[in-house]
């Protein structure tokens, strides 16, 4: 990679051009503040260049006058001047432009006003990066408006919007230069790990809601879009620094470093290239959330856990290993040690669980990322077709919160993209190549820390638990004591040498059986095109492209089915658009339709329909109207995914993934083993899809047998369709218009989902037919005489959770709105509020076993105010975020997440001649920290201090 930087960095400043014509000049705004960045074109060619940070510019071509050149800028009125002459000066003064005119590609694969848009859409430009009052463009786009943004740590955030938002959020498609950001094992957009420079920004567009018709698969909450800038368009040399602090309770207060550069060259008017490098280093939010969300002991007395105060604790939520756990004969071993018969059979036998570690314990916490990227930009007829290649590298270390909070270390991923495209039709190929590193499951990394000297520390306790009670002490006192003993003399303390070796050598260690690692070399392969026949066909705009996939699962075992090599699969679809202008081009009609087909499911089909009416004189208000369907292929873990997580087994429901996982040996209880079952049993795929009962039934079975009245009755067969793709009919309507300075942007939105895909945790034997009728154990008639089999298995304990993929049959339902007002106040500042409105309709009792996971506030409201020249050469921004309190399902934990008010706040000042911005600037300022999900770490506060210099 190096190699590639540095003969890129070479043949950009080493290169010459031969230009006929010289035209030079500076471009400024209404308040005479320069534009940097500002596009200089020669009109009908894809000739130019941009302006300086000073707003300056110089124009070669190999043209001779006279010919036209036009300024332009995202969020500026265009100007065209005219070039009578060789070394000419032209200045431009570039007016504000209403933001009804700003133009979007995304809602339509073309270019049209935002004004006009079928659906809804949501922007940011290079002067909102330069205003957002976060630290990065990306935790910015938290304060537009529908978007919710959750934080698993310091450095992974994922973006949603409209509901039913996970970490991994597969329902939300990210795209970066047209190539989609999701790990394809992990199956979560890795935030901006991977994603770009924030110097290399061009344009962000969000496309809130279902959006399959264009995009297929996975398009189903909305879709973010980053495009970069084009070396031809936006040359030379960028840099910036930043530096802060990191503010939390847990964690105290640590330093945060980012920076980067990017480097372009229009080398002549056929090729252009540039290079971008940025390094991040920080300290994660700390994870201290140690509230009991999952009793694993309440349907067992006899479990004796350990204790936070008076509060009796197991499996906390950032406790790792308190699920190493063996039940204790102390009656038996109170015998042999010479007890009276009455105090043995007063302790009985009880189950012990081990104490945890904390996840601190087994974390550095340490946030870090590089993120590097070139480009090769070719166009062979110095017009607009251009061929380009793009590589992007992103490694680092972040923590991903899943089923288990997992340490992402040293995780590497790449992408490389050939691209041939002009103004009409694209077409582009691209790779994606990640690697785990040396990434670990910080859940099973405490279990194989406890696991490996069990036998030794649930010795210790017991003979000081026993020693306790010869000497007079209750069971509550003993048991503290036999903790505290074996705690202190057995187990690996944190800090010690002894520690750090273990902890390596299970982190280093990819069977869950004994270590945490994951490994993970899994790759996609992707293709997709379109034409746009505008230039064919004059009656409608028609477009139709296509796209094709594979997948290439490689984790040797530890995540997929893969033991015996890599799984490979595909799926593939083509689509078909035509939009219409009428009535004087004020109505638009737009249809669109697509057809999916994945390699293990039935095909999909996708339509969409749109009508937008502009109004008024200028066409400065429009009603728009749209009926879009999503849908979502179950995920690359959905279908193959094999993993002991601990608390279940998850396991895929693809055809041929049933007989692929065989689960760990599985200890019998010794009750079983007395009636001659096997000491260890192995379950697969197919037991937990073909033989196991519901959760909810084992659950109610439990708590008859615990009232001794056993009620097998009450016990139901688990009898779920393999995962199959979910969809959505989205029914929006939305009105966007200006009044004079004041913009107003309302929709609301209905959405019905059809198979929504889930998880539903089931219970399997570990021997047995759960057809209770067909498979009966003669015990003696002192045990109960003829027993089915499999209820036997479940009333000695001898069972195994399972964690299926499959689709709901429940009506699930959800619906919304948005209304945003943007203005100017004081005749300069900018005011922006914006409220959002989020709810589901479910009804629980319809399927009890499945969580739909909404994960959304109901209620949410977001205020902007600034000024961008409050005096010359000074901006400022203050953002303000209130959300309700709301429910947080997963699989992980669930919680009610408490309600939160957030401030973000900075300014900005900027000195030309020494080509900078300096900025300022403070998130969460009023320092109440504040949890996304159960689970995660509290947020606290960042403040920081930014250098740009534009060269």
């Amino acid at each position: 990679m190096i190699k590639y930087f540095a003969l890129a960095f070479s043949l950009m400043f080493f290169a010459l051009t031969n230009a006929q014509t010289v035209v030079s000049g500076k471009v400024s705004d209404s308040n005479g503040e320069p534009v940097p960045g500002a596009n200089i074109i020669v009109v009908g060619t894809a000739a130019g260049t941009a302006t300086d940070f000073d707003g300056l510019f110089t124009l070669k071509v190999n043209q001779t006058p006279p010919f036209s050149i036009q300024a332009s800028f995202l969020g500026l009125e265009s100007v065209t001047a005219e070039v009578t002459s060789n070394n000419q000066t032209i200045d431009f003064v570039l007016k504000e432009s209403n933001e009804l005119d700003e133009v979007v590609i995304s809602a339509s694969r073309t270019p049209e006003r935002i004004l006009e848009s079928p659906v809804t859409v949501e922007r940011m430009d290079a002067r909102d990066i330069k205003n957002t009052s976060s630290e990065s463009f990306y935790n910015g786009l938290e304060n537009l408006k529908g978007v919710d943004v959750s934080t698993s740590s310091l450095t992974f955030k994922s973006v949603n919007t409209r509901g039913f938002a996970t970490f991994a959020n597969t329902r939300f498609m990210q795209l970066v230069d047209g190539m989609d950001n999701s790990s394809p094992a992990l199956n979560f957009a890795l935030g901006n790990l991977l994603g770009m420079s924030e110097l290399d920004v061009n344009t962000v567009e969000l496309l809130p809601g279902a959006s399959s018709a264009l995009y297929g698969a996975n398009a189903f909450n909305g879709i973010l879009f980053m495009t970069s800038k084009n070396p031809f368009d936006d040359d030379g040399i960028s840099t910036y620094f930043k530096t802060g602090v990191t503010m939390q309770d847990a964690a105290g207060d640590n330093p945060y470093y980012d920076l980067g550069i990017r480097a372009a060259y229009k080398f002549s008017d056929k090729f252009a290239a540039k290079a971008t490098l940025s390094y991040l280093q920080g300290t994660e939010w700390y994870a201290t959330d140690y509230n009991q969300y999952v009793d694993a002991g309440a349907g067992n007395p006899d479990v004796i856990i350990p204790t936070v105060g008076n509060a009796t604790s197991f499996d906390q939520a950032n406790i790792y290993g308190d699920e190493v756990a063996v039940p204790l004969d102390f009656e038996a071993l109170a015998l042999g040690a010479g007890f009276p018969q009455s105090v043995a059979e007063a302790l009985g036998t009880q189950t012990i669980s081990r104490t945890g570690y904390k996840e601190s314990d087994l974390t550095d916490y340490k946030a870090e990322s590089v993120k590097a990227a070139f480009a090769f930009h070719y166009r062979p007829f110095a017009d607009d077709l251009e061929v380009i290649y793009n590589a992007k590298f992103g490694i680092g270390n972040t923590i991903y919160q899943g089923a288990n909070r997992y340490n992402i270390n040293n995780f590497l991923m790449q992408q490389h993209k050939l691209e041939i495209r002009n103004d009409n039709f694209f077409l582009r190929g691209y790779i994606t190549d990640e690697n785990a590193g040396d990434s670990y499951d910080m859940r099973f990394a405490g279990i194989n820390m406890n696991k490996a000297n069990a036998t030794q520390w649930f010795g210790a306790y017991a003979q000081t638990f026993l020693g306790a009670i010869a000497q007079g002490s209750g069971q509550d006192a003993a048991h503290a004591a036999a903790r505290q003993f074996a705690d202190a003399n057995v187990t690996l303390q944190p800090g010690t040498p002894e520690f750090d070796a273990q902890l390596e050598a299970i982190t280093s260690d990819p069977d869950l059986n004994t270590g945490a690692k994951f490994q993970d070399q899994t790759k996609l392969y992707h293709v997709d095109g379109n034409y746009n026949f505008h230039n064919l066909i004059d009656f409608a705009e028609i477009q139709i492209g296509g796209s094709y996939r594979e997948y290439a699962l490689n984790s040797s075992g530890t995540i997929f089915t893969d033991y015996d090599g890599a799984i490979h699969y595909d799926e593939y679809g083509a689509y078909m658009q035509v939009q219409k202008k009428l009535v004087d081009e004020r109505l638009k009609l737009t249809g669109s339709i697509r057809y999916d087909k994945a390699q293990n499911f039935d095909g999909n089909v996708s339509p969409r329909i749109s009508v937008s009416y502009s109004l008024g004189e200028g066409k400065t208000r429009n009603l728009r109207f749209s009926y879009q369907t999503g849908f979502r292929n179950p995920t690359t873990q959905d279908q193959y995914i094999g993993l002991d997580a601990g608390q279940a087994i998850l396991v895929g429901s693809a055809p041929d993934n049933l007989d692929r996982y065989t689960s760990k040996p599985l200890d019998n209880s010794l009750q079983s083993q007395a009636l001659g079952f096997p000491a260890t049993v192995q379950l697969t795929g197919r037991d937990a899809y073909e033989n196991s009962f519901t959760l909810a039934s084992v659950m109610a079975f439990g708590a008859s047998a615990a009232q001794g009245a056993p009620n097998p009755g009450l016990l139901e067969v688990a009898d779920f369709d393999y995962v199959k793709p979910e969809r959505v009919q989205a029914f929006e309507i939305g009105y966007r218009a200006g009044f004079g300075r004041l913009m107003l942007d309302a929709s609301a939105y209905y959405n019905i989902y059809e198979d929504f895909i889930g998880n539903k945790t089931v219970v399997s034997p570990h021997y047995g037919s759960v057809n209770l009728a067909s498979d009966i154990t003669n015990l003696p008639p002192e045990l109960g005489g003829p027993i089915p089999t499999a209820i036997i298995a479940i009333g000695n304990g001898d069972y195994q959770p399972f964690q299926l993929y499959t689709n709901s049959e429940a009506d699930i339902s959800s619906y919304g709105a948005t209304i945003g007002v943007s203005t100017k106040v004081f005749n300069s500042f900018d005011f922006g509020i914006n409220y959002t409105y989020a709810k589901f309709d479910f009804d629980q009792s319809s399927d009890p076993d499945y969580e739909a996971g909404f994960n959304t506030p109901e209620h949410k409201v977001k205020v902007g105010f600034g000024n961008t020249s409050l005096f010359k050469n000074f901006g400022f921004q203050i953002d303000y975020r209130w959300s309700d309190e709301f429910l947080w399902e997963s699989s992980f934990a669930d919680a009610m997440i408490d309600a939160r008010s957030v401030v973000d706040a900075q300014v900005n000042y900027s000195i030309p001649k020494m080509k900078s911005i300096f900025k300022l600037g403070g998130t969460n300022i009023g320092g109440k920290e504040f949890m996304s999900a159960p689970g995660t770490g509290s947020l606290g506060s960042m403040y920081y201090v930014s250098w740009i210099i534009n060269l």
